[in-house]
């Protein structure tokens, strides 16, 4: 598998992964805080609408940021310019999500694959972007 295939790979894992939380903005409150407490959550969630509200934006927010990577994943030429911003956007995810796992003392579950679906990309696509220079998506040393 070349270079160029593993990058799209990534920015397509990267995208399911961001995106999948788009759904959290059509999940009944009910469900959505069963669930979340089962992720972590240390009590009972209230029904309180501005927490629904903003699990809303937060999934929504999330999802979008996916669409970003599914395009890029999709015409990484035509999406180059984003790639490297996507990237370090993970990165600073990766960096809150840490800084707050050990403020809080969260345990490795959610805390752990969290950061790992940030820092995992971040650090692959930037270590991978520099294929976008070849239009061709092969390496240069294969077009020698």
């Amino acid at each position: 598998m070349n270079k160029y295939t593993m990058l799209r790979l990534i920015l397509l894992a990267a995208g399911l992964g961001w995106g999948l939380t788009l759904i959290g903005a059509f999940l009944p409150w009910d469900w959505a805080t069963e669930h979340l407490e089962k992720f972590g959550g240390s009590g009972e969630i209230p029904d309180d609408v501005m927490l629904n509200y903003w699990m809303r934006m937060a999934s929504g927010a999330f999802g979008f940021v996916g669409v970003f990577f599914l395009l890029a994943a999709w015409k990484p030429y035509a999406y180059k310019n984003i790639i490297p911003v996507l990237a370090y956007g993970s990165l600073c995810e990766a960096a809150i999500l840490i800084f707050y796992g050990i403020k809080f003392d969260l345990p490795i579950f959610p805390f752990g694959p969290d950061v790992a679906i940030a820092l995992v990309p971040g650090i692959a696509i930037l270590l991978l972007k520099s294929e976008l220079g070849n239009k061709s998506g092969a390496s240069s040393k294969a077009k020698n």
